[in-house]
C-alpha cells in the first residue's frame, strides 16, 4: 500500500524556502559560508534539544525545565573544570550521568504520583535555575581554566577537515539509503502504508543533496563544526528509536490513546520513564554545546531554550496532544527558527521584535497545520 502526496507534505519545506529567500535578498551576507557555518552551529544546539523534547511530547507530555536544566548541568561541569580542577572529560561525564537521573526522578513523580508534567517541570524550571545560580555563585564561569583549550571548549571550536567531511557525507548518504529501503520493505511486508517509489527516491535525492551541500558550504569556511556532528548523532539515534524500535512505537501509541495502549499491554510507566531519562541525557549534551559556544556559563544561560525547543517541534508538525511527529519535521522546524533568528540578527532587529516575530511564526504554523489537517 502506498501513500499519496498532499500539500501538507511540502508546506514546511516551502515555508523554510520562503524564509531563506527573504533573508538572502534582504541581507546578502546571510548565504555567506561563514554565516551559514555559524547558523548550523546555532541550529545544532537548538535542534538537539528539540529532539529530546520530541521524545516526551510524542506520549503527550511536555517539559518546561530543559532550559534551566541544561544551565545547571553545563554550569556544574564548568565549575568542576575551572574551579575544582577536574579534567574536562571527567567533569562532563559526571554532569552527563546526572542528567538522566534528574529527569528519571521527575518522571517518577509524573507516572507514579500522577502529578501533571506541566507542574513537575515548571517546578524543575524554578529549582534548577536557583541551583544553577548557587553552583556558579551568580558569576560568569569560563569553560577553559586559564584560557587553555580543553575538551569542553573544543565542543564548539573543532572543525572536521574537508576530506573527512566528504567521507562522512558519503557514509551518511549510504546509510540513509540502506536504512530507508530496508524500513520501507519491512513496512510493506507488514501491510503498513509506505511512500510510493517516486516519493522515496525524491526524499533520498533531496536528503543526499542537502548533506553534500552542507559539507561543501562548511568546507568553504573551516569545515564541518563538531556541534553539527553531535546533533547528527543525536538525531539519528532518536530517528532509530522512534521509527525502528518497539519503544518508539509505544511512544506513539501512548500519545494516540493512553488507555488503549495500557490495555494492549504497553508498559506505559516504563516507557515514559525511559523517555524522560533520555531527555535528561540530551539536555546535558545541549548544555555542554551551548556553554562551549558562548565560552562561559552565565546566569542567563539557557533562558527561552525550552520555548525554542517546543516551538521547533510544533512548527515541525508535532502534535502537543501526542501521537504525531517526526525527526525530519522537528529538524525543519528548528531550521526555520534558527534561520529567522540569524537573519534578524544580521538585520540588527531589536530583541523585542524578535520575540514578536517568533510568536507570530509559531502561531501561524499551528494555524496552518490545523487547516491542512482539517482539509486532509
Amino acid at each position: 500500500m502506498t501513500r499519496t502526496l498532499s500539500l501538507r507534505d511540502f508546506s514546511i519545506g516551502l515555508a523554510l524556502l520562503a524564509v531563506v529567500a527573504f533573508f538572502a535578498v534582504a541581507e546578502p551576507t546571510f548565504l555567506a559560508s561563514r554565516n551559514l557555518t555559524l547558523l548550523l552551529t546555532e541550529l545544532s544546539i537548538t535542534a538537539t534539544l528539540a529532539m529530546g523534547m520530541l521524545l516526551v511530547i510524542l506520549p503527550g507530555h511536555i517539559d518546561l525545565s530543559v532550559g534551566s536544566g541544561l544551565a545547571l548541568l553545563s554550569g556544574t561541569a564548568a565549575v568542576l573544570t575551572t574551579r575544582a580542577g577536574l579534567p574536562a572529560p571527567l567533569a562532563l561525564a559526571l554532569a552527563l550521568t546526572a542528567g538522566p537521573l534528574l529527569w528519571w526522578g521527575m518522571g517518577l513523580l509524573i507516572v507514579r504520583e500522577r502529578v501533571p508534567a506541566f507542574i513537575v517541570t515548571l517546578a524543575g524550571l524554578l529549582m534548577f535555575r536557583g541551583l544553577f545560580w548557587l553552583v556558579i555563585g551568580n558569576q560568569t564561569t569560563p569553560v577553559a581554566p586559564g584560557g587553555r583549550n580543553n575538551l569542553y571548549s573544543l565542543l564548539s571550536t573543532y572543525y572536521l577537515p574537508p576530506a573527512a567531511g566528504y567521507g562522512l557525507a558519503a557514509l551518511i548518504i549510504a546509510a540513509l539509503v540502506a536504512t530507508t529501503l530496508a524500513g520501507r520493505a519491512r513496512r510493506r511486508s507488514a501491510g503498513f502504508t509506505v511512500d510510493d517509489a517516486e516519493m522515496t527516491f525524491l526524499k533520498l535525492f533531496i536528503a543526499g543533496q542537502a548533506v553534500l551541500l552542507f559539507v561543501a558550504v562548511t568546507n568553504q569556511f573551516r569545515g564541518v563544526p563538531l556541534p553539527a556532528l553531535i546533533f547528527g548523532a543525536v538525531a539519528f539515534a532518536v530517528w532509530v528509536i522512534t521509527r525502528h524500535t518497539a519503544f518508539g512505537r509505544h511512544l506513539y501509541a501512548i500519545g494516540g490513546n493512553p488507555e488503549a495502549a495500557l490495555v494492549s499491554g504497553v508498559p506505559v510507566r516504563r516507557v515514559l520513564l525511559g523517555a524522560f531519562a533520555l531527555l535528561g541525557g540530551i539536555v546535558a549534551v545541549t548544555g555542554f554545546m551551548l556553554t562551549s559556544y558562548t565560552g562561559n556559563s552565565t546566569p542567563d544561560l539557557g533562558e527561552w531554550m525550552e520555548l525554542d525547543a517546543v516551538a521547533a517541534c510544533v512548527i515541525g508538525g508535532v502534535s502537543l496532544r501526542g501521537g504525531r511527529g517526526s525527526v525530519l519535521g522537528v529538524l525543519f522546524g528548528a531550521l526555520i527558527m534558527a534561520a529567522l533568528l540569524n537573519g534578524m540578527t544580521l538585520m540588527s532587529v531589536t530583541p523585542e521584535y524578535k520575540l514578536v516575530v517568533r510568536g507570530l511564526v509559531l502561531l501561524g504554523a499551528v494555524w496552518l497545520d490545523m487547516r491542512l489537517t482539517r482539509g486532509a
